[in-house]
C-alpha cells in the first residue's frame, strides 16, 4: 500500500509542475522584456560610477558627489535582478553596515569627510559594473530569481532602510527606497501582473494595492516625514502577497534568503 503522506506529496508535485507548465511561457516571455530595463539601470550605474572616478581624480568634490549620488540611483533601481541573481557582486558593490568597500564606503569619504581620495574603490566600482554590464544581455532570466529579488527587496525597503536608510551619510536614503520602490513596481508589472491577474485577480490587486502604498509613503518630502509604521507594515503585506502569488504562477515559494539564481 502506498503511504498516504507520500501519495499526497505527489499529487502536490504533479499539481505544482502542471501550473508551472502552464505559466512557463507567459513568464519566461515576461521576464526578457525585463531584460532592456535591467541593462539600462546597470548601465546608469555604470556611467556614473566612471564619471565618479573621473572626478574624483580631478579632486572635484561637488561633481564627485554628483556622479555617486547618479550611480547609485542606477544601482538601487536594478535591486530585483542583483539581489535575485548576483547577490555576492551586490555585496561587494553595496555592502550595508559594515562597508569596507563599493557605494559606501566611498560615500563615507566624499560626504562624509569631504575627501576625494577614493581612486581605488572607484575603480573596483567600475570594473565590478563593467563586467556585470558586459553580462546582462546573454545571462539568463529566470522568473524564480526575479520574483525572489521583488520579495526581497519590498522586505529590505521595509526593515532594513525604515529606520533611516543606508545612505545617511549622504543624505539620499528617501531616494534609494524611491528608487527601490520603481524597481519593484516595474518588475512586477513587467513580468508578473499579467499573469497573476488570469490566476487571481483579487490577489493581483492586492499586490498592486501594496506597490501604490509603498510609493506613496516614499513620496514624502523628507525622510522625517516617512510614516515608518506604515511603511514597515505595508512592506510585510507585499512580501506575503508576493509569497502568496508565487503558487499562483507556479513558482517555488520566494524565501528571504539570498540565493544565486
Amino acid at each position: 500500500m502506498i503511504d498516504v503522506r507520500v501519495a499526497g506529496c505527489v499529487a502536490l508535485l504533479v499539481v505544482w509542475t502542471g501550473m508551472r507548465g502552464i505559466h512557463a511561457a507567459p513568464l519566461d516571455e515576461a521576464a526578457e522584456r525585463y531584460r532592456p530595463y535591467m541593462i539600462e539601470g546597470i548601465g546608469d550605474a555604470l556611467a556614473g560610477a566612471r564619471a565618479l572616478r573621473e572626478r574624483a581624480a580631478a579632486n572635484d568634490l561637488v561633481g564627485a558627489r554628483k556622479a555617486w549620488i547618479s550611480a547609485r540611483a542606477g544601482w538601487e533601481r536594478s535591486e530585483v535582478f542583483t539581489a535575485g541573481f548576483v547577490p555576492e557582486l551586490d555585496a561587494q558593490i553595496d555592502a550595508w553596515p559594515n562597508a569596507d568597500s563599493g557605494f559606501h564606503a566611498i560615500e563615507a569619504k566624499l560626504f562624509g569627510a569631504g575627501r576625494t581620495d577614493v581612486e581605488a574603490d572607484a575603480a573596483a566600482l567600475v570594473a565590478h559594473l563593467d563586467d556585470l554590464h558586459g553580462k546582462l544581455a546573454d545571462m539568463p532570466l529566470m522568473p524564480r530569481g526575479l520574483l525572489d529579488g521583488t520579495v526581497r527587496l519590498a522586505y529590505e525597503v521595509g526593515e532594513s532602510k525604515a529606520d533611516g536608510g543606508e545612505s545617511r551619510i549622504s543624505g539620499t536614503s528617501l531616494d534609494d527606497m524611491r528608487n527601490n520602490v520603481a524597481g519593484i513596481d516595474f518588475a512586477y508589472r513587467t513580468i508578473f501582473a499579467g499573469v497573476l491577474k488570469a490566476a487571481d485577480a483579487g490577489l493581483a490587486d492586492t499586490v498592486a494595492s501594496r506597490i501604490e502604498q509603498l510609493n506613496t509613503i516614499v513620496a514624502a518630502s523628507d525622510l522625517r516625514h516617512v510614516d515608518v509604521r506604515a511603511l514597515r507594515r505595508t512592506s510585510e503585506e507585499l512580501v506575503i502577497a508576493l509569497q502568496a502569488a508565487s503558487t499562483k504562477l507556479g513558482l517555488p515559494r520566494p524565501t528571504l534568503e539570498a540565493q544565486s539564481r
